[in-house]
């Protein structure tokens, strides 16, 4: 069987609690940079499966906290 990453990622976090969700996100702010594959693939899985106010929450607190 032949995974990629994105396939890998998401089949470590099946079947988690969202408490163990939770726990893997905040595990990974501000861990090691091989973490943000994984917290990219999550934010992948946000992103495709939040409605418009969702995502524009997301594009407002990305924008008032990244330098301009």
């Amino acid at each position: 069987m032949n995974l990629n990453l994105r396939q890998a990622i998401i089949q470590r976090m099946t079947n988690k609690s969202a408490e163990e969700l939770r726990d893997v996100i905040v595990d990974s702010i501000g861990a090691e940079e091989r973490v943000l594959p994984g917290l990219g693939v999550l934010f992948e899985i946000i992103w495709q499966n939040g409605d418009d106010e969702l995502q524009n929450n997301i594009v407002t607190t990305l924008h008032e906290h990244l330098p301009h």
